[in-house]
């Protein structure tokens, strides 16, 4: 007897014997009730708390006999889906047989046209050698299938017949031939990496999938519960979370393991690390747009550059309704940054799912869904699973949006983390909420400046003539600061080669192919380094920025002045500003395009040369897309110690320092990342030469010396 979904309910107190079982009463549903339910399950299979309330007034009955109604209908759903899969693949087994006896017996008959005698086949015994090893490969799949089952609901699925499904699609994305674990780095020899995925790389890695109807009831049920998770955690303070000694609201472990207890749970895991955070903040733009972005992959890369290095949907599992993105899901592949070559991507497929819980407030939320052979595929020296997290937007009477946000990470370090960036990680900054919540609200801020209509440049003698002109300047300094993020970590995982290295630091470079529209058609040499230095990130963004002190640190300006000649403003922070600066004896054909940014979690001054000519175009409010441009540049961030000896030091820094002597002694200063990048040849086929190599190495070797010497941080 069913005593869920298909009409029957029971009510009474707990099952304790016999004779307390003989006295439950049951409750049959009435056909409206059952019409009423059944037309909402087709709607929404997993309808919230708002929506069952509703339906408990509506039809009379219990909120929990509503809540386990749904449950019930779900299991016989999956049960019924079980079963037609049962059902097809014997169908088509039984046709394969007739269909293979049929061939043979017509192959017994064969004649040669040619000779009259029998035709030369393939030695049966290869036959059979391949088709034993197919079938090999289809009991694995259902391995597969059978383990996720049992991960995500509980229970393993019913065994299928000995023919294994043709139409269950694998979720194979293995990379072993792109690289893994046991794969060597590259060399000075190394092919040319693509500085991005193209379509055609982008469909080779991940290619696309027809998902099963099972592999999606999995997805939706997990997307549910974390869906169901995040919500307690946004709207549950204390004693969930608790404030760290800095003010961050930080997650209290022993009250989430009891409030969401797992049972394969990895908190216990010594090798295991927690990285839990929750911070909100007002944004500049109204809740559906952001939404909207949020749902967007190329929205969401440009939400937050310097962080998603890279991402991928793979495949919208539950389209929106009503064309909206609420109840879109969504499964995604993403890289996640720290801008440092010393510090590996963290590399992810998750599920993204959006559902709206009230009249103007959203929630989304993010959490990893595990595929078969990721492990080859990730090559990252540390495993990353993504805990329920996201965010809750709520919208503002003014346009605006106040967005709560949480990252709830478990973090598996197969390697050391590099001493220059292990407290900052360790800390919960490099990928915590506050990160990600003030990137947002600086990055909407430079939206809102885009589209205002009104001048409000500074620019000596009416260099940019109009708003259009300077929305072109925006949206070109826009695609400069995204491709020198990008540049930073190459693409698919690889690691830097370490081409120099000494005591105070190492340089790490990089070779690719430049394909995108806007950069340079030629193979192009990326170096990078990381230094730290005992001054704080702001009175260090302070330096690179003002063009008065330019040339004390830009060695290719030969120590010649530079003039700033246009200014946009593009956030309300004076550092938030893009600039045209021309030097005043060098090449006059030739400008200087600058974007500062700045933020609570860190700052970046990214440049790049412009011909004359070009930047007369752009600011005519022509399409920018066509500019070439080749960035350099820096990224600051704190580098998360405990910020006691330097906290009012201000431009107080004369003391000589030696960096090494510095390093874990407990002061709290800056990192400092360093970026070039340089033409090595328009040929393809072009390697890294050691010229390149050390034209470079010393380009960044000058640079750091003269940085070192403008803030008297001199090593001993």
């Amino acid at each position: 007897m069913d005593f869920g979904a298909g009409g029957d309910d029971f009510s009474g107190g707990d099952h304790r014997d016999d004779s307390d079982r003989r006295k439950k009463r049951y409750h049959r549903h009435t056909a409206y009730q059952i019409q009423r339910l059944e037309g909402t399950f087709k709607e929404c299979p997993h309808p919230d708390e708002k929506t069952r309330t509703q339906l408990s007034r509506e039809l009379g009955l219990a909120p929990r006999q509503i809540k386990f109604w749904f449950q019930n209908r779900r299991t016989q759903m999956k049960a019924q889906y079980e079963r037609s899969d049962n059902c097809v693949l014997r169908s088509e087994n039984d046709k394969i047989r007739c269909v293979n006896v049929t061939i043979r017996e017509a192959l017994k008959n064969v004649i040669c046209p040619s000779c009259g005698g029998p035709p030369v086949s393939e030695d049966p015994y290869l036959d059979e050698q391949k088709l034993r090893m197919e079938n090999i490969q289809l009991k694995d799949e259902l391995d597969r299938v059978s383990t996720v089952a049992a991960k995500y609901i509980g229970r393993p699925i019913s065994q299928l017949p000995p023919v294994q499904p043709f139409h269950v699609s694998s979720l194979d994305l293995s990379m072993s031939s792109y690289g893994g674990p046991g794969m060597a780095g590259p060399s000075l020899d190394l092919d040319l990496l693509p500085g991005s995925l193209t379509g055609s790389l982008q469909k080779l890695l991940f290619p696309k999938m027809s998902i099963s109807d099972m592999d999606k009831s999995l997805m939706a049920d997990v997307a549910g519960n974390a869906m169901d998770e995040l919500i307690r955690l946004l709207q549950t303070n204390e004693p969930l979370w608790m404030k760290s000694a800095d003010g961050r609201e930080v997650l209290n472990l022993e009250s989430y393991e009891r409030i969401f207890p797992r049972p394969n749970t990895h908190l216990k895991n010594p090798n295991i690390r927690i990285e839990a955070s929750r911070d909100s903040g007002v944004v500049i733009m109204n809740g559906l747009a952001l939404v909207d972005m949020l749902m967007d992959t190329s929205k969401w890369m440009e939400l937050f550059p310097t962080i998603v290095s890279r991402a991928i949907t793979i495949d919208v599992i539950s389209p929106g309704m009503l064309g909206s993105q609420i109840g879109t899901l969504q499964l995604m592949y993403e890289e996640l940054q720290v801008l440092s070559p010393l510090v590996p991507t963290r590399q992810i497929y998750f599920l993204r799912f959006c559902q709206q819980i009230e009249q103007g407030a959203w929630v989304i939320v993010d959490v990893s869904y595990d595929l078969p052979h990721q492990e080859k595929q990730f090559a990252s020296s540390s495993k990353a699973h993504r805990l329920p997290s996201g965010c809750l937007i709520q919208d503002m009477p003014n346009g605006y949006s106040k967005v709560t946000w949480v990252e709830n990470w478990e973090i598996e370090d197969r390697a050391p983390i590099h001493r220059l960036y292990r407290d900052l990680i360790h800390s919960g900054l490099a990928f915590g909420a506050e990160r990600w919540l003030s990137t947002l609200q600086r990055i909407c801020e430079r939206f809102a400046c885009l589209m205002v209509t009104g001048n409000s440049t500074r620019d000596i003698g009416g260099v940019i003539p109009s708003p259009e002109g300077k929305r072109s300047m925006m949206k070109l300094a826009q695609r400069m600061v995204n491709n020198f993020c990008v540049s930073i970590n190459p693409s698919n995982g690889e690691q830097w080669t370490t081409v120099s290295g000494s005591n105070e630091f190492e340089v790490r470079a990089a070779l690719h192919k430049s394909t995108d529209p806007g950069q340079p058609n030629a193979v192009v040499l990326s170096a990078a380094t990381t230094i730290w230095l005992p001054i704080s990130a702001q009175h260090i963004f302070n330096f690179f920025r003002d063009e008065r002190t330019r040339p004390q640190w830009d060695v290719l300006s030969n120590q010649n002045p530079v003039q700033e000649i246009a200014h946009i403003a593009n956030g309300a922070h004076p550092g938030n500003c893009i600039s045209v600066l021309r030097a005043l004896h060098n090449n006059q054909n030739m400008l200087i395009l600058q974007e500062c940014c700045i933020d609570s979690s860190g700052s970046l001054v990214v440049y790049g040369p412009v011909d004359f000519q070009s930047i007369n175009i752009v600011m005519s409010g022509a399409d920018p897309s066509c500019i070439e441009l080749l960035p350099s540049g820096f990224a600051i961030s704190p580098d998360g110690r405990p910020n006691d000896q330097f906290q009012a030091r201000g431009s107080d820094h004369g003391a000589s320092t030696s960096l090494n002597t510095n390093i874990g002694d407990g002061s709290s200063g800056s990192l400092i990342t360093i970026v070039f990048q340089i033409l090595v040849s328009s040929l393809t086929s072009a390697k890294m030469s050691q010229e390149s190599v050390t034209t470079v190495t010393n380009l960044i070797s000058s640079t750091v010396h003269q940085i070192k010497a403008a803030m008297n941080c001199i090593t001993s």
